[in-house]
């Protein structure tokens, strides 16, 4: 399956998700995206921070994180996920060997079922050896 399909099958078809982006582990190349979700490279340098981050808590608590233009409140951040909130739209990041799942949820969306979606998928890539 081609990086695209995983975004377009796998995260955006499963109705949990609006829109999202998968790159490699290191940030510096996106491997597929949803039209007009554009994570610059700066917020995905701070996610790959995040992962480097092992202070407790982590300083993305104190601080929140930027996605597609959009600060988002810290909710979760550990050494494999990264979930923000704005408002009732939300972020769900997940980190597998090789790669960073980025999906974003809006207003109608139940957050848990986006969590469950991309954890699922990061599980599956981390499977495969991704």
């Amino acid at each position: 399956m081609s990086w695209q399909a995983y975004i377009d099958t796998s995260l955006v078809g499963s109705g949990n998700v609006d829109k999202a982006a998968i790159f490699n582990k290191e940030g510096t190349s996106v491997w597929a995206a949803s039209a007009a979700f554009n994570v610059s490279p700066d917020e995905i340098k701070a996610v790959v921070a995040h992962y480097a981050d092992t202070t407790e808590p982590k300083k993305i608590f104190g601080s929140g994180f930027k996605v597609a233009g959009e600060k988002y409140v810290t909710l979760r951040a550990d050494e494999r996920s990264l979930y923000g909130k704005k408002g009732k739209e939300g972020i769900c990041i997940c980190l597998t060997k090789q790669a960073i799942l980025i999906a974003h949820y809006g207003e109608t969306a139940q957050p848990g079922a986006t969590a469950k979606t991309v954890e699922q998928l990061g599980d599956y890539l981390i499977g495969v050896g991704y």
